[in-house]
């Protein structure tokens, strides 16, 4: 039997130990899976809590249905029937711009424009901006292969004003990144690949929605999807299905060491734990202290991974106080208009069965790279700022009926400038190192999703590693 330890039960760490577990089920591999994880519950940001019937997500509220890894991972352990979709009749984004709301104008799909009367017509651009936007036709693509920001890059192909009032708050509001530092070609592919492949972003998209629409009617889920009871349920169900034997709660990795041909990994409390293969899915700053003693190129490589905090605030509301704000599912903020929240979602609009009829939830977001010193304030400081913003930008005039602050430093990886040909290094180093693995959103993408896909590529590696020769 072949022991396979996993530090760091966030979902990349659980996607890697359920794949080992189905691994052995369905390959007949005799594998010893171990979980640590050093809290006293697993789902690492994600965090869904139950309130007076309200349902409180205090990280990532959703995941995009387009990136398939997740809803896969859902249907093999059974649960995808409890996949929900937004309330696509509440749908729309706003944006705050000279402190009041402007819709995103129709057809803008991640921020690049595909309908021309919605751009004319909105409120939130001059005349200069939309017609700089439309000069995106007519601008060559780069050969240069140079790995540019995406402040870089968007200002380049749409201009200075799709950068500050579109780009950069939809940006913020989902990476809590700045522009100026974050990798087009690590955080943003599907604009790079835009460009190479169709010379522009607007004939771009316009060529991928013509194939998308093709293809709309058998779709099952909308954009952005969730768990009906949370995301703490999906979390639950892959935790089940690992099993309660394989879990350890509570159990601080500290450091890791070779010995001979095994691995043994020193707990905080002293205890040490022996396997044939290690998969660390902790975030990178904490990977990067648990492999500095067995390379030290490693851990420098994971160090110069940035990360940020963010915070959350849940409000819960009568309905009735917040029936006339602007509808949608929630707004962006750019930091021109330098407020104390990235962005706010109408939770109850956009997911069901998240508050008991009669009410409402809203959320924020507060910090990110903009404001991070934001992040660390009292429940009481975070609150006020949500619920002050809330009312200077809606128009709410009511208190909230409670809040809930969930604050969460150096959570959020950034994929800065030069960040591929970081990775590509600490996976050639790696290669040196049999048996050991790397998982997590620092590395490959950030969401969900992506965090299942590198969590079962890394597991599927240490089997390989470990049975190949025998198979």
């Amino acid at each position: 039997m072949k022991r396979v330890a996993v530090i760091g039960g966030g979902i990349a760490g659980l996607a890697a130990a359920h794949k080992l577990v189905e691994s052995t089920r369905e390959k007949s591999r005799d594998i010893d899976v171990v979980l640590l994880e050093k809290l006293g519950r697993l789902g690492g940001t994600i965090l869904t809590e139950k309130h007076d019937g309200f349902v409180i997500e205090g990280g990532p509220d959703c995941f995009l249905a387009e990136k398939p890894w997740a809803l896969a991972l859902a249907s093999r352990i059974n649960v995808a029937d409890r996949v929900v979709g937004t309330i696509e009749e509440n749908k729309g984004t706003y944006i705050v711009w000279g402190s009041k709301l402007h819709p995103l104008p129709e057809g803008v799909m991640l921020m690049v424009p595909t309908r021309v009367i919605p751009i004319l017509t909105s409120t939130l651009l001059t005349w200069r901006g939309k017609m700089r936007m439309g000069l995106d036709m007519f601008i060559p693509k780069r050969v240069d292969g140079k790995d540019e920001s995406l402040a870089e890059f968007v200002s380049r192909r749409l201009g200075v004003e799709a950068l500050e009032r579109i780009a950069e708050p939809l940006v913020a509001g989902v990476h809590a990144g700045k522009p100026e530092t974050m990798s087009l070609s690590a955080a943003f592919p599907r604009f790079k690949a835009l460009e190479d492949e169709y010379g522009g972003l607007i004939r771009g998209m316009l060529t991928r929605m013509r194939a998308a629409r093709k293809a709309e009617a058998s779709r099952k889920y909308t954009m952005f999807v969730t768990f009906e009871k949370g995301l703490g349920d999906f979390v639950k169900s892959i935790a089940d299905n690992i099993g309660d034997e394989k879990i350890r709660l509570n159990t601080p990795a500290k450091k890791l060491e070779r010995a001979e041909s095994k691995w043994r990994i020193h707990t905080a409390s002293g205890e040490e734990i022996e396997a044939d293969a290690v998969i660390v899915s902790s975030p990178a700053h904490v990977a990067a202290g648990i492999l500095s003693g067995i390379h030290s190129d490693i851990a420098a490589g994971l160090k110069k991974i940035p990360y940020v905090g963010t915070a959350t605030v849940s409000m819960a509301y009568d309905a009735k106080d917040v029936e006339n704000t602007t509808k949608g599912f929630g707004f962006v903020v750019p930091r021109l208009e330098k407020r104390g929240i990235m962005a706010a979602t109408f939770t109850s609009r956009k997911f069901p069965h998240r508050a008991p009829p009669g009410k409402a939830l809203i959320r924020c977001f507060i910090g990110g790279a903009q404001r991070p010193d934001l992040v660390m304030k009292s429940h009481e400081e975070l609150a006020g700022i949500a619920a002050a913003e809330i009312k200077a930008i809606t128009g709410v005039k009511a208190d909230p009926i409670w809040a809930k602050s969930y604050a969460w430093p150096e959570s959020m990886p950034q994929t800065n400038v030069g960040h591929a040909l970081l990775m590509n290094e600490i996976n050639r180093l790696l290669e040196s190192v049999p048996g050991l693995e790397i998982a997590g959103g620092a590395y490959e993408g950030l969401g969900i999703p992506d965090c299942v896909r590198v969590g079962e590529a890394a597991a599927d590696r240490v089997a390989h590693e470990l049975f190949s020769r025998s198979e």
